[in-house]
């Protein structure tokens, strides 16, 4: 007798051609993703040959009731590290029935963005940080510190190793594969300064498959912490006090910053950047002033600054950056459940469009 974890394990090619394609969404939160899956009579490597489909928005939060049809359009496509062979993870972005995005479809506008003659001269390479807490089902409290109580300070978790260091290895390790076998170019993970939270890194990307690909690395850590029973969380300061929030640090080049002489243009971008320092933080995710203090490896939400490897500024630029005379920079405002679609096209559109005149 077959076993449950058998019949997941299936491989469909030995009996048929048809494939399952899990669509993924973003669901009224701005937040909270959602997916369901329907099957195709056979692979399928690009978007554009994907049909598009429906769902109910008045279930999440998305269409009234009387009019609750939300269009799904696919935008890329991913192989599946859960069913595996060749079905799919396909991202998606919703619009009405009229063809009109619906107000939380965030990549519709970014790539508009992207398609800009100007922006897309400039090639905008992106690296993004994310950081995530993970927490315990029943208590929601951090994994591996005790119930109702505290562990001892930080200093030994970040990158630390141990069983009373590093908690949840096997979660960050399995997202880390299944992410690479998905085709998603994550770059590295390491724990993070607060027991608990960990950080992986998506990039370089180019344009806007940078937020393609960190929302679909973000249902895959979703469902694998679904696996293992326990919650991910993107809160930016998950835990008041003495501990580190989560940020979702965005490192960003243009063709021009990575040439010769791409310093100077480096510093013209962040004086741009800081002329529009109050429309970047209204756009850098939801409870960020409790994680911008000027604590914690941050400055204060209210002050822009930036500097040459000072991890307490807004903006920081690497040594090498400065010492090479070209390279990129790392916007450090950004919190952990920022939008990806927004803060890219965001910052592209700062320090390639936008005139300060």
């Amino acid at each position: 007798m077959a076993l449950v974890s058998d019949l997941i394990n299936l491989n469909l090619t030995d009996s048929t051609p048809k494939i399952i394609a899990e669509y993924i969404w973003i669901g009224g939160s701005g937040m909270d993703l959602r997916s369901k899956a329907r099957t195709l009579s056979g692979p399928v490597d690009d978007p554009k040959k994907l049909p598009k489909w429906n769902y109910d928005g008045s279930s999440t939060g998305q269409a009234p009731g009387e009019d609750s049809e939300v269009i799904l359009y696919p935008q890329a496509i991913f192989k599946d590290p859960f069913r595996r062979g060749n079905n799919i993870l396909v991202m998606c972005d919703a619009y009405t029935p009229a063809g009109e995005p619906i107000p939380t479809n965030k990549r519709c506008a970014a790539a508009k963005i992207f398609s800009n003659p100007e922006v897309e001269k400039e090639v905008p390479w992106y690296g993004i940080e994310q950081e995530y807490t993970l927490l315990q089902r029943e208590i929601n409290w951090p994994l591996g510190w005790p119930q109702g109580g505290f562990p001892g300070p930080q200093g030994p978790y970040y990158c630390g190793i141990g069983a009373d260091k590093a908690f949840g290895r096997d979660i960050v390790d399995a997202h880390y594969k299944a992410c690479l076998y998905a085709g998603i170019n994550i770059s590295g993970i390491n724990g993070e300064v607060m027991p608990g939270q960990w950080e992986f890194q998506v990039g370089p990307a180019v344009g806007i498959s940078a937020g393609d690909e960190l929302w679909v690395a973000r249902y895959i850590l979703e469902r694998i912490t679904e696996i293992a029973g326990v919650v991910v969380s993107f809160d930016p300061k998950p835990i008041p006090g003495d501990w580190n929030g989560a940020g979702a640090h965005t490192n960003y080049s243009t063709k021009s910053m990575r040439e010769e002489g791409g310093y100077e243009v480096i510093k013209k971008a962040i004086e741009k950047m800081g002329l529009r320092h109050k429309e970047h933080i209204a756009a850098y995710g939801d409870g960020n002033e409790r994680r911008l203090t000027g604590r914690h490896e941050t400055a204060d939400i209210n002050t822009f600054l930036w500097g040459v490897a000072n991890r307490g500024a807004s903006i920081r630029v690497g040594r090498d950056t400065e010492k090479e005379g070209k390279g990129y920079f790392e916007d450090r405002r950004p919190a952990s459940n920022m939008d990806p679609y927004v803060v890219t096209s965001m910052i592209a559109e700062t320090t390639i469009l936008w005139n300060k005149s």
